[in-house]
């Protein structure tokens, strides 16, 4: 059994769940209007679950706040009236990860009005080590580590197994106007997602 801490108008109380409740729990407390909305991915065929779903094409991409290598801050309005690609993944310091990274900061680098955000939950630090290391010029590292809400609001927080609290491994490409035009939820997180649909779907 795990004790839970909650209040409940205004007076704090505790209850008990097992342990196979807490993901449950987790996405309730996140967001209280998902109910049952996970997704089933998975890592080297076993199954987790993220929090939700990526946002519908068609529908406003939800605003975020994330940090750069600098520790500053960057929002989504930061990038208005350009083509944003999200490039959502679990850690640069994984292969597939990393590969994704150097992918799309040759293929959007060429492209007029188009900036790839690269978010996962590193730390700011081990983004920044890996662009200079690598020498990649063409893309923007983003942490999501001060913005859990980023994980909620695009469907992305894995909540269950061995890698619970980070990103599944997604792309979601954002048109000038705020609008979401394209999504991937990668289904197998070792496996790299399709760069050609990406590619064509940029605006």
């Amino acid at each position: 059994m795990i004790l839970v801490q909650e209040v409940q108008r205004g007076r704090p109380f505790s209850r008990r769940i097992q342990p196979g409740d807490l993901s449950d729990h987790l996405n309730q407390e996140l967001n209280p209007n998902i109910e049952k909305a996970m997704t089933t991915i998975t890592l080297h065929g076993t199954p987790l679950e993220t929090i939700g779903t990526l946002p519908a094409p068609g529908s406003q991409a939800p605003p975020f706040t994330l940090a750069k290598t600098d520790l500053s801050d960057t929002t989504l309005a930061d990038f208005a009236g350009k083509t944003v690609v999200l490039n959502i993944f679990p850690s640069i310091d994984t292969p597939v990860c990393a590969a994704s990274v150097r992918h799309f900061n040759q293929d959007v680098g060429q492209r007029d009005n188009t900036v790839a955000l690269c978010i996962s939950a590193d730390l700011p630090f081990a983004h920044h080590r890996f662009c200079e290391v690598e020498g990649l010029k063409n893309v923007i590292p983003l942490s999501v580590f001060r913005s859990p809400a980023f994980g909620r609001d695009y469907g992305v927080l894995i909540t269950t197994g061995p890698i619970a609290g980070l990103l599944s491994r997604a792309v979601i490409i954002i048109d000038p106007a705020g609008k979401v035009v394209y999504t991937e939820q990668v289904p197998e997180i070792s496996q790299e997602p399709d760069y050609a649909k990406a590619m064509a779907a940029l605006v």
